[in-house]
């Protein structure tokens, strides 16, 4: 079932599920309209075993430099399981499950598992991350590409961030924490609360990313699409705020997308 597109239906909410594309949502449709970005870049992709980008491709796993290929050179960007074909574990009318095995240039054995779960006016993300063998530092996180315009006015972005990480020239965060600033933003920002950010549609419809975890980059550069992605650590974050996957303890995360009709 690696190449079979996956459709869930709740009400009038339709998601596609392509394994062999990523193991990434590639359609969520609300009553017929198409919430996703369409096209070259499109859909909402896995962010694993890393989020953004990693300085130069390396990071520091326990003592040993390990270098990830620089596919955003001069950095490593967005894991290695977005390019990958996802296996199919279990599919019913509203809930899909897939995994997918770490392999090289990954230096772990590991597995990643997605679990995908629609209702009328929601769509759950969780995903998790496993070692077969020793502990390694992983993050996870979504990249969703919104459609700017769904035939009216442009969308909307409304978020209350505690702080907003300095941007570098090279893109990634400084260290330091600055208050949010106004956008477009290609940036990460803070919210130890959870993640809550709005995306409104004026007289259409309302959506709201929700997540546990406390940081969210933020991606509005494009005139077509808006990424908000929640994710377990900023960019570079391996190196920075490294979470470790052990054999006790995997790595955890989830996110919930609400929406209604204006």
């Amino acid at each position: 079932m690696r190449n079979q597109e996956i459709t869930l239906t709740a009400g009038d909410a339709e998601v596609v599920v392509a394994p062999a594309n990523g193991g990434r949502v590639s359609g969520l449709r609300v009553g017929g309209v198409e919430l996703l970005r369409q096209g070259e870049r499109f859909g909402c992709f896995p962010m694993v075993p890393w989020c953004g980008r990693i300085r130069d491709g390396r990071f520091l796993d326990g003592v040993t430099v390990r270098q990830m290929p620089l596919n955003a050179p001069p950095h490593a960007i967005h894991g290695t399981a977005r390019t990958s074909a996802w296996s199919v574990a279990h599919t019913a009318p509203d809930e899909a499950v897939l995994t997918y095995d770490l392999v090289d240039p990954w230096p772990h054995p590991g597995r990643v598992t997605q679990v995908f779960t629609l209702t009328a006016d929601s769509l759950t993300l969780a995903m998790s991350v496993e070692t077969y063998g020793t502990s390694f530092p992983a993050q996870i996180g979504w990249h969703p590409w919104f459609n700017r315009n769904l035939g009216g006015e442009g969308v909307r972005l409304d978020f209350d961030a505690a702080w907003q990480e300095e941007r570098g020239a090279d893109h990634l965060p400084t260290g330091n924490r600055v208050a949010p600033g106004p956008g477009p933003w290609d940036d990460c920002f803070g919210m130890p609360d959870g993640v809550d950010v709005r995306l409104t549609w004026p007289g259409q419809l309302e959506l709201k990313v929700a997540s546990r975890e406390e940081w969210v980059v933020v991606y509005d550069e494009q005139a077509e699409a808006v990424c908000v992605e929640p994710q377990t650590g900023p960019p570079n974050g391996l190196n920075t705020h490294p979470r470790l996957v052990t054999p006790i303890d995997p790595l955890e995360a989830t996110t919930t997308w609400t929406w209604r009709r204006l």
